[in-house]
């Protein structure tokens, strides 16, 4: 049995299409007819792969930021969208309802920019910390960008001005209604670089006090915890400040960096020397557990009974842990073999 983990996990689509309609006023949409709408279905277009939250359970999990976000559909759903607006247009031309003063279709533009919105997508959802299989179908392994928090307001605001400011003086004739929309992309691009060196100055800093904790347990404990995975989790609203999540092979931890303030770890916690096996024995016993495990990162499991419940460091939050969990029965007989 599986608890229904259903929080947002992608960038919103509204930052997508957003995104979309910036290039479109930065002039692209300009090189050809539908360009502008183009842009904002290809900046959506891979979360296609959205149908299988249909599925029972969370084994949606195991499916969500893959195919549909890797190389192979990089290469062919612009294709894909390319067809479908070329075909609409032919379609409006015939009935006599395509309008008077839509540019007309150039293909080999029309194609650059369903790559273009496209590449996008990935681009943006990997910034995050909930992490995208950029190489799927060949390539299992999740990347994450830990810059940027699901929902960042701040892109929202500068994008929303960017796209109203080029639109409005577009609508009143002016030669540079590019501008805004220009200005509007070299703040975000800005604004995420500045993010990722902040998350860079976090986690060096927890792998330095994680150090210093270590000294005087002896050499291989000081590399277990340099060679530590630490997540510098972005926050809502304050993108100066970490949440901070950290684990080696024997223990975890967690605590908050602020670039204007200190970085402080809270205490830390063992993990049970038969977590692998624990592990193992959820994946075996249960498709939903198996699938949570395949997407989770940095997994937490908690036993009381022959039931356990797993959970993700990054989603511990009393908020949002319930909805970012998984329960499975484990054989009892399994268990005392898991015994440490």
């Amino acid at each position: 049995m599986a608890s229904c983990l259903c929080a947002r996990k992608n960038l919103d689509n509204l930052t997508h299409s957003l995104a979309g309609a910036v290039l479109g006023q930065m002039g692209l949409k300009k090189k050809t007819g539908l360009g502008m709408a183009t842009l904002i279905i290809a900046a959506n277009i891979p979360d296609i792969d959205a149908v299988a939250t249909l599925l029972d359970g969370v084994q949606h999990l195991a499916i969500r930021r893959g195919i549909t976000h890797g190389p192979i559909s990089m290469l062919l759903l612009p294709l894909v969208l390319t067809g479908i607006m070329i075909g609409f247009d032919r379609w409006q031309e015939k009935r006599g309802k395509r309008p008077a003063d839509r540019l007309p279709i150039h293909r080999g533009w029309l194609l650059a920019l369903a790559y273009i919105g496209c590449l996008s997508h990935p681009a943006l959802d990997w910034l995050n910390s909930y992490g995208i299989r950029l190489l799927e179908p060949f390539s299992p392994q999740w990347f994450y960008g830990d810059s940027i928090f699901i929902i960042d307001i701040w892109i929202w605001a500068s994008l929303i001005a960017g796209f109203w400011l080029s639109r409005r003086r577009e609508k009143k004739g002016r030669s540079n209604w590019q501008r805004p929309a220009w200005i509007s992309f070299v703040a975000v691009c800005a604004y995420i670089f500045a993010n990722g060196l902040i998350t860079g100055k976090a986690e060096a800093e927890t792998r330095d006090q994680l150090v210093d904790r270590a000294i005087g347990a002896g050499p291989a404990d000081i590399i277990q915890r340099r060679d530590a995975l630490v997540v510098a989790n972005p926050v809502p609203l304050q993108f100066w400040k970490r949440e901070i999540l950290w684990r080696d092979g024997s223990a975890y931890g967690s605590g908050a960096f602020d670039l204007f303030g200190n970085l402080a770890l809270g205490p830390e916690q063992k993990i049970p020397g038969n977590a692998d096996f624990l592990q193992s024995e959820v994946t075996r016993s249960s498709k939903d557990g198996a699938a949570f495990l395949f997407w989770s990162r940095m997994p937490v499991l908690q036993g009381v009974g022959s039931r356990i419940t797993v959970r993700d460091q990054r989603f511990m939050d009393p908020l949002v842990g319930d909805r970012f969990s998984v329960r499975v029965n484990v054989r009892k007989d399994m268990l005392e073999q898991a015994a440490p």
